[in-house]
């Protein structure tokens, strides 16, 4: 069986991290029928956008996109496109997953949690206005229906995953009403799942803690502002966002990219690091119920970061983007002829 997934190579270091993984992807023997479409700073000029429609026109009629890092030009009056992006296909709950690797250096050797963030409301309902000149007013809606939609899906993930425990991240001792509302809402839904631990953290102390006591977390999941921060730091535990996957599911689309930026400093140059978009493939490969292309994927990350003979610059080594895509995708077929 073969898939149509929707391709975008984005720009900077997108195209060449986005052909890695293809490279990688290959090695497992699933076939994967590429709708490649244009997007990102380079093509403002020819559509007017970086995200134009046909690209979001694709994503709907696929259902299932990878997405290479795309630059939101500064101070030109363009949304970001990753906001649009969610935004526009219903995107409601952001997938990071943060776990150490052998062979990256961090400051742990134990993290293994996952981030659940809402995508589509809070602060991010881009709500603001001007009361009067010098005074500007930012609405953070929450809502029930969004919230119940993420935590479920939270403690969806945690019983897919074998997960024993969901930490609900508020502010609800100073956001009595909106995260108030968040809080009760999934202490409703946590009824449903009496095998899995319901936790509740204030925001503020949870980002203690996670510096702290990092494996004493196992699913996180929290509005949009805060997840925002809080899965960067995750991902800051293990390494940074060169080795952080990604996934933005909705009800009919999901979409699969790196976290990082597009590198307009280093693009063009081959020595961009494409774990975070390998990884991000190997989530997609799952969503795609391909379970065992997406574990030689991973497996084979690790071993390859673990022998440190064939990783790019920002690891301590000095291989090419294709070469590091090359020696990962040697050992998925290798993985592949034992099976």
């Amino acid at each position: 069986m073969s898939y149509t997934v929707t391709l975008i190579p984005g720009d900077g270091i997108g195209p060449e991290v986005t052909a890695a993984a293809r490279t990688v992807i290959e090695a497992t023997g699933f076939t994967i029928d590429w709708d490649v479409q244009e997007a990102g700073g380079d093509v403002i000029e020819k559509y007017g956008t970086a995200l134009p429609e046909p690209a979001l026109e694709s994503i709907r009629r696929n259902g299932v996109a990878l997405k290479g890092p795309i630059t939101t030009p500064v101070g030109k009056g363009f949304s970001s496109v990753n906001v649009k992006l969610r935004k526009e296909l219903k995107l409601y709950a952001n997938y990071r997953p943060a776990k150490t690797m052998p062979g990256v250096k961090s400051r742990y050797d134990n993290v293994d949690l996952i981030v659940i963030r809402e995508n589509t409301e809070g602060l991010y309902s881009g709500l603001e206005h001007e009361v009067i000149p010098g005074v500007i007013e930012s609405l953070r809606v929450i809502t029930y229906e969004a919230s119940e939609r993420i935590v479920r899906f939270a403690f969806e993930t945690a019983r897919q995953y074998g997960r024993k425990k969901v930490t609900v991240v508020h502010k609800a001792n100073i956001l009595k009403l909106s995260d108030g509302l968040f809080l009760d809402v999934a202490r409703l839904v946590a009824k449903d799942y009496h095998e899995i631990e319901l936790e509740e953290y204030i925001v503020d102390a949870t980002a203690m803690r996670l510096v702290m006591r990092p494996e004493s977390f196992d699913v996180l999941v929290m509005e949009n502002l805060f997840g925002d921060i809080i899965s960067d730091l995750t991902s800051g535990l293990v390494g940074g966002l060169g080795v952080a996957p990604s996934a933005n599911i909705g009800t009919h689309c999901a979409v699969f990219e790196a976290v990082h930026g597009s590198a307009p400093d280093i693009a063009g140059q081959g020595i961009a690091n494409p774990t975070a978009l390998i990884l991000s493939a190997a989530l997609m490969l799952r969503h795609l119920r391909q379970p065992e292309a997406a574990a030689n994927i991973e497996q084979a990350v690790h071993t390859v970061l673990s022998q440190g003979k064939t990783i790019t610059g920002d690891l301590g080594g000095n291989a090419t983007t294709s070469e590091y895509a090359a020696a990962v995708a040697a050992v998925v077929e290798s993985l592949q002829d034992d099976a």
